[in-house]
């Protein structure tokens, strides 16, 4: 790949279409085992810039600045409790507007490269709350002038929270010389009532915020005294390190590092790459050295490291340990996955080294140093709740705040148009932007541009959830599926609610009826197979067909290793799935129809 020119497949895109879809999936998992996205090194220096001039360089010097310290001086600063907190709350402000993870053309944002704030500043585009039938004054699916004066309020609240000096505490001033004070308490207390109240309205702005990592610091910011904060602080981000780790028991996580090597721009060698696969190209499974780089350099420093940091009090091991996770952030972030969440990883080796370097164990900040151990056993409890109950019961908690980031088991979606049918997202939903497809086409020819939009179900179909979805679509579409335009869900959705990281409960039955109110698709024009992460304690899947038009017409399970153990284009036909309800198909088109004739 060079500076400016990507590495396209090796497919004619005139002809591509001509063949069998099946045949597609393999001429693009086969791509990617050698290259990737394919994307050109322009794109990775995009990001690059993006992260050192706006994220690191803006973010520090308006943190050290505007708290009287001197910017260029790191050695003071590094360890500066108001820093730490202003970075922290610099990293929500990019991730509300739509500036951190899910940006740009890694994660299916061409024109415009931002989501975020373009839409969510928009009345009439598509929000998705949680409990709409529970919650009284959140019900619909229309933003409000109101929602878009709230979402205001959370950037203005958030940028006036990083620019305002901060105020001196008489603890901190007995325990740290020469600190520049903490964030004021009244002025961040209020994103925690922002966050809850958007958050309820649209789930989707929330959890762009990472609010289920951010919002409890921003608490502790709030209410807890210094040392209590700086030990909270320590637990939280062990919870995110711990539970990241636990989710990748299982299958899913061995198939999930071969393809993000495969993408990683500074690795030219196809010998590495390969190798990370059984046998390419026909057996494209995850080869052990596969499955021990994901599980020993992934799930063990996940889990063993973190627990190490918190209990350690000999410097040297803590020392190694901060360098670990210093080095394991880095890694992730330089492997640019698809989500792309590099401000994320850039905070957490930040925080390693502030955290549990800045302010150890033994000079008085180890969990035995908390106000009350009733008060650390309860943050631990507060922060483990949704952890557990997402692994246990993955349909009431989306994977971002059971904190299975990356890991492998998360809910998907692909998505399928009649041919034409397509169109109609861009006629009939007010957005800012239009589909993936048609945003290519501003830079490619129409037979191209469909070649890169099948380059993302390689990707997906290297995964084991990818197996299970064009299975779902072989059985329900048959001979069609050659003629259907197929999408990966995640990038669909970037590009109707204006971010997604992963997360299929973004893109469930609540978004697919969301968009039959605008679009109106007769019966069969849109298809969706739909799955749920996998249960901790099960070795089944659960799955929904869904029509737009006629809602979910399909549930069943499968079976995880039926998916681990197929090929990603399926030579041996779709897995198999224990159909456990359908709709009657002849009632429900005639209910379409009649749907149809009022409209």
């Amino acid at each position: 790949m060079g500076f400016k020119t990507g590495h396209f497949p090796e497919v004619d895109p005139a002809t591509f279409r001509d063949l069998p879809f099946r045949d597609r999936l393999r001429a693009m998992s086969t791509h990617w085992v050698d290259y990737g996205f394919g994307t050109p090194k322009m794109v990775h220096s995009v990001y690059i810039l993006k992260l050192l001039f706006l994220y690191v360089g803006l973010g520090t010097a308006l943190a050290t600045l505007t708290s009287g310290l001197s910017w260029l001086d790191v050695a003071s600063w590094w360890n500066q409790p108001i820093v730490y907190q202003k970075m922290l709350l610099w990293t929500v402000l990019l991730e509300a507007l739509g500036l951190g993870g899910s940006w740009g053309p890694l994660a299916g944002h061409f024109k415009p490269m931002t989501g975020g704030f373009h839409f969510w500043l928009k009345p009439d585009t598509i929000r998705l709350p949680p409990w709409p039938d529970k919650v009284p004054g959140t019900a619909g699916d229309r933003r409000t002038l109101g929602d878009v004066l709230i979402y205001a309020a959370l950037i203005a609240d958030l940028l006036v929270a990083v620019l305002l000096p901060g105020m001196h505490t008489d603890a901190l001033d007995s325990l740290v010389a020469d600190n520049a004070g903490l964030i004021r308490p009244a002025v961040v207390a209020p994103l925690i009532v922002l966050l809850v109240v958007i958050g309820l309205r649209d789930k989707v702005i929330f959890l762009a915020a990472r609010g289920e990592q951010y919002l409890p610091a921003i608490v502790f910011f709030t209410f807890l005294p210094f040392v209590d904060m700086i030990v909270a602080l320590k637990l939280l981000i062990v919870v995110v390190w711990i539970g990241a780790g636990v989710s990748k028991f299982g299958n899913h996580f061995s198939l999930v590092v071969p393809p993000m090597i495969s993408n990683t721009p500074w690795l030219p060698s196809k010998r590495i790459k390969r190798a990370h696969y059984r046998n390419f190209p026909e057996d494209l499974r995850p080869s052990r050295l596969g499955g021990g780089v994901a599980h020993v350099l992934g799930t063990c420093v996940e889990i063993i490291t973190p627990i190490v940091l918190l209990f350690s009090t000999d410097r040297t091991v803590t020392l190694l340990a901060v360098l670990l996770m210093v080095a394991f952030h880095l890694f992730i972030a330089s492997t640019f996955p698809l989500a792309v969440p590099l401000e994320w990883n850039l905070l957490f080796a930040y925080a390693a080294v502030f955290l549990f370097w800045g302010f150890p164990a033994w000079d008085g900040y180890g969990l035995g140093d908390m106000s009350s151990p009733w008060l650390a056993l309860g943050i631990a409890a507060a922060l483990v709740f949704f952890p557990i109950l997402g692994n246990l019961r993955p349909d009431l908690v989306s994977f971002l705040p059971s904190m299975r980031q990356y890991a492998g088991n998360w809910a998907s979606a692909t998505w399928a148009f009649a041919p034409g049918a397509e169109e109609k997202l861009n006629r009939h939903i007010v957005r800012a932007s239009k589909n993936t497809y048609t945003q290519l086409l501003d830079s490619y020819p129409p037979d191209v541009a469909d070649v890169v939009m099948h380059q993302l179900l390689g990707w997906r179909s290297l995964h084991s959830q990818g197996r299970a979805l064009v299975s779902l679509m072989m059985r329900h579409l048959g001979d069609d599926i050659d003629t259907y335009d197929v999408r990966e869900a995640e990038f669909s959705c970037n590009s109707v609610v204006a971010f997604n990281f992963g997360d299929g409960h973004l893109h469930n039955e609540h978004l697919i009826a969301a968009i039959q109110r605008r679009c109106n698709f007769a019966p069969g024009e849109f298809i969706v197979a739909w799955i749920e992460s996998q249960p901790i304690h099960r070795g089944i899947q659960e799955y929904k067909v869904i029509d737009a038009a006629l809602g979910v017409v399909e549930r069943g399970t499968y079976k995880v290793t039926d998916a681990v153990a197929e090929q990603p284009w399926l030579p041996n036909g779709p897995i198999p799935f224990d159909v456990q309800w359908t709709m009657d198909r002849r009632s429900a088109h005639r209910e379409g129809d009649d749907r149809e004739v009022l409209a």
